[in-house]
């Protein structure tokens, strides 16, 4: 029965084959769809998880990037036109001359619209390239707010030419005239903002809130020492030291901890210092000021000082701090071999800040006209130079004179 039924059974598989067949490859087909979809995900998602230097398809955005680190040859071209120093901007700040939009022309014309010569213009680029990035807006209104402390273009011309930085650093206008609005609040006159501006621009680059912090500061230390008048205090501070609103709080407050402890300050000792001379170091670096002194320090003492002579050394004149310890040596080496003696210089320690050529050759010049150190002082050698000629010539003066006389009896 099963050989009988085996030739119907054959037929009908034969029969079904096609169909069967068909079915098989629809089947791969669909199967190989399928595949070729789960393993296109599974590579988008092993490329995304990748590192994006290993993306092939970054290779265009390198290139493009490799491509942007290359000079603007048509900037290049033009600056060299205006006569910039290339070299020079290229030294200063050396991404602007890959930018590619940049404002050279409407500068140019800008400022020659206030008065400035092709020369000026030249210089103020090579010097602060980044000058050529501000557009005809952003110039406007910053020469209207300097307007309202320089009374004249040729006045902020000259500021321009001295420190292109002051008017170019920064772009944010609305910033500068909120900080000129509290400079101005705190009694700072045009002088002093004008000061401020060319020596320190970057005070008018701060948030308003961060210039505040610091007259704050010392709105608190002058109450804190017993003045009766911190306003005035404060304008005094930063009148003196502009460079105080670039430091910090924590900076300037070790500074003044610094100054009352080492040299032994009554809270009035030390508000009159810094009413004087001491308002000028505040800027310092705490670790920079500490070294300097303890050095000097050691030094005079060597030399037979007492620790009072040594305060009152730093106190008559603190921007003795500014100089560093071996030119302090040196500079009191170089007197002592000219016969000075140690005491003159601790009470003239200003005479200090003369470099020692110059104290050489005025030692000379007042020997030959027989100046009494001893008897005149010293302060003479720390005078200007067109002071110290008209006191020398005061003296060869009455030497003649004298000569004249003797030779008449």
């Amino acid at each position: 029965m099963m050989n009988s039924g085996r030739p119907v059974l054959q037929r009908y598989l034969q029969q079904l084959s096609p169909m069967v067949s068909r079915g098989l490859l629809h089947t791969q087909n669909s199967l190989l769809s399928n595949m070729n979809c789960f393993w296109l995900i599974r590579f988008s998602a092993e490329m995304a998880a990748r590192p994006v230097s290993s993306r092939h398809f970054c290779l265009k955005t390198e290139s493009a990037d490799a491509g942007s680190c290359k000079e603007n040859g048509i900037l290049l071209s033009n600056l060299a036109c205006m006569g910039v120093d290339i070299n020079m901007a290229r030294r200063r700040q050396p991404g602007v001359l890959k930018k590619r939009i940049t404002h050279e022309e409407v500068l140019k014309q800008f400022l020659q619209g206030k008065g400035a010569n092709s020369e000026v213009i030249a210089s103020i680029i090579s010097r602060y390239p980044r000058a050529i990035t501000r557009s005809y807006e952003s110039l406007e209104t910053r020469w209207k707010l300097w307007r309202n402390i320089l009374t004249t273009d040729l006045e902020v011309l000259n500021v321009l030419g001295r420190s292109p930085e002051s008017f170019f650093r920064s772009s944010n206008n609305m910033n500068m005239e909120r900080n000129i609005t509290f400079f101005c609040s705190l009694g700072l006159t045009s002088k002093h903002l004008c000061s401020m501006l060319i020596r320190a621009p970057r005070a008018f680059s701060n948030s308003v809130e961060l210039n505040r912090q610091m007259t704050d500061l010392l709105n608190e230390i002058c109450l804190s020492l017993g003045g009766e008048n911190p306003n005035d205090f404060v304008k005094h501070i930063i009148s003196k030291n502009v460079f105080i609103l670039l430091r910090s709080s924590r900076q300037v407050r070790a500074n003044i901890e610094f100054l009352q402890s080492s040299f032994r300050l009554s809270n009035e000792e030390l508000l009159t210092l810094l009413h004087g001379g001491g308002a000028d170091i505040l800027d310092l670096s705490s670790e920079y000021m500490k070294n300097n002194f303890t050095n000097a320090k050691v030094k005079l003492l060597s030399l037979g000082c007492t620790e009072r002579e040594v305060d009152r050394f730093f106190i008559r004149y603190p921007r003795m701090l500014f100089i560093s310890p071996k030119k302090i040596s040196d500079k009191i080496d170089c007197l002592l071999q000219e016969n000075i003696d140690i005491k003159q210089i601790v009470e003239t320690s200003h005479v200090l800040v003369a470099n020692i050529s110059t104290v050489k050759s005025r030692v000379k010049e007042l020997q030959k006209a027989n100046y009494d150190f001893k008897t005149y002082g010293i302060s003479v050698l720390a005078l200007s130079k067109k002071r110290f000629e008209a006191k020398l010539e005061k003296l060869h003066n009455a030497q003649r004179l004298t000569k004249r006389t003797e030779s008449t009896l």
